[in-house]
């Protein structure tokens, strides 16, 4: 079993979470409520969600607990709760189905109210990559999957979202900010900004990355530049030789690439298309450059991968974007009391059809206790 990400791993905005700044406001009220009325309910709490998933964020969520769990004493002095607590948690990347609990936490209510909002928020959006990227991975058969999105969202969210993508098994990152968890760096390819700054030359664009970066990150030629993924790539393979790792493949939607030209009418011939692969793979075999892998990119899902590969198509790596992002709201995280301690003695204290749901696959948290 993966060991448990270390709470120091998160950088949580500790004070500010105890304090409630992140959280709905009736949880914090809820809080003042009990601490006022010297109300100490002993609660068993349950967390799940309700579609079948790939489980992330949950040593994030403890983190949170752990460091945030508590109460204000005299003085404005920080008294942790989490000694009094008893958590017992699934592991980060454990195949859920609904309605099975995930997280289950024991203790004095008015130690945790307050932080429902925070862990049920990293749970839900963790949660989400993780299972998307389990069906991109799944979808690739094998094939590396490049985690490529941290364009199209706010940056705070790259390092928690690498990670969820990790454990799902995609072993590339375009960001250092995704790699941070696991202590690995970002790889990318070479950007037509960079091709742009050079005059439109790929292949002296190309050259500057190979000579300026270390000689054992991989070198990734994008080679849509001038719409003529074939001869560009012949050029970058024969101005680098074995420096080159691959060549990327980002055909416009709108496009036709000049090799399609002479060879449309029987399939769509925009974008990145198997045919558009087929041409670039064969020329460069032909000169000898049959080691240069080819990724592709531009709107790669889990049903274009999965058609890619049904074909054969001979991609070795797919980089993937918003893709990463779909179906937001399927994982959704709900947190339920399910039984209140009274005395020694639990008794069964929940909303109408939220009942106690036992999981032995729970494991108890111990962190240093």
């Amino acid at each position: 079993m993966r060991p448990r990400l270390d709470p120091s791993v998160f950088n949580l905005p500790v004070e500010k979470m105890r304090d409630g700044y992140y959280s709905d406001t009736y949880f914090n009220r809820s809080r003042e409520i009990l601490e006022r009325d010297r109300a100490h309910p002993i609660v068993r709490m349950q967390v799940f969600q309700r579609a079948d998933a790939v489980l992330c964020g949950v040593d994030e969520a403890l983190a949170i607990l752990k460091l945030c769990s508590g109460q204000r004493v005299a003085g404005g002095a920080w008294k942790d709760g989490w000694p009094e607590l008893r958590v017992l948690a699934l592991p980060d990347g454990t195949h859920v189905t609904p309605y099975e609990p995930v997280l289950v936490i024991e203790g004095d209510y008015g130690l945790f109210a307050h932080l429902e909002t925070c862990y049920l928020g990293v749970l839900s959006r963790r949660t989400r990559i993780a299972t998307n990227a389990r069906d991109i991975v799944s979808a690739a058969n094998g094939k590396t999957v490049l985690f490529f999105p941290a364009r199209f969202d706010h940056h705070l969210v790259q390092t928690g979202d690498g990670y969820a993508a990790y454990i799902s098994g995609a072993l590339g990152v375009s960001t250092d900010a995704n790699a941070e968890w696991w202590g690995a760096r970002g790889i990318g390819t070479v950007p037509h900004a960079l091709i742009a700054a050079y005059g439109g030359d790929t292949v002296l664009a190309t050259q500057k990355v190979a000579e300026y970066t270390d000689s054992d990150a991989p070198v990734i030629a994008l080679v849509d530049f001038e719409n003529d993924c074939v001869a560009t790539s012949l050029a970058v393979a024969r101005a680098l030789g074995e420096r080159l790792w691959g060549v990327r493949l980002d055909t416009s939607r709108t496009l036709v690439d000049k090799s399609l030209w002479n060879q449309m009418g029987t399939f769509v011939p925009t974008g990145v298309n198997p045919q558009l692969v087929w041409n670039v793979r064969h020329a460069l075999d032909s000169e000898g450059f049959g080691a240069v892998r080819i990724v592709v990119s531009g709107g790669f899902t889990p049903h274009r991968i999965a058609a890619f590969e049904r074909a054969a198509v001979p991609v070795d790596a797919y980089a993937v974007g918003s893709a990463f992002f779909d179906n937001a709201g399927h994982f959704d995280f709900t947190a339920d009391i399910a039984a209140l301690r009274q005395g020694e003695t639990w008794h069964p204290c929940h909303k109408v059809g939220r009942p106690e749901r036992p999981n032995p696959r729970l494991e108890p948290v111990d962190y240093d206790r």
